[in-house]
């Protein structure tokens, strides 16, 4: 990987995930696919990797704004582990392929419901 490269998407997802929230692994993953060649499992766990400085700093951001409500957020992070084992031994048993797919289909749900949702709320 190209050093340039990585600052670059690093610092791309550090602004996508302060201003969104979204992680950064809507950059991470692709950029990793399409930019490095990784696998789509070793991009999708590299990107979790990735986001843990990433989540922590903007958690602290967040709540030194008063974004934050720590309960709920711990609450959702626990809860979701068992999902979270469950899926990434999913994710290694998949065909890269179906992986690719089912990544690109769930941002484009998640676009589409956002988009509808966000034209819904304008006046």
């Amino acid at each position: 990987m190209d050093v340039a490269e990585v600052i670059a998407i690093g610092f791309v997802a550090g602004v996508v995930a302060g201003l969104f929230g979204v992680g950064g692994g809507v950059i991470f993953v692709p950029a990793l696919v399409l930019i490095f060649g990784l696998p789509q499992a070793e991009a999708q766990a590299t990107s979790l990797v990735a986001i843990i400085p990433v989540a922590i700093v903007g958690s602290i951001r967040q709540r030194h704004y008063g974004n934050v409500v720590v309960r709920d957020g711990l609450l959702i992070g626990l809860l979701s582990l068992p999902g979270a084992i469950a899926a990434s031994w999913l994710a290694n048993a998949l065909p890269e392929s179906a992986l690719k797919v089912l990544f690109a289909g769930l941002c484009m749900y998640v676009a589409f419901r956002m988009a509808k949702r966000a034209m819904r709320a304008e006046p």
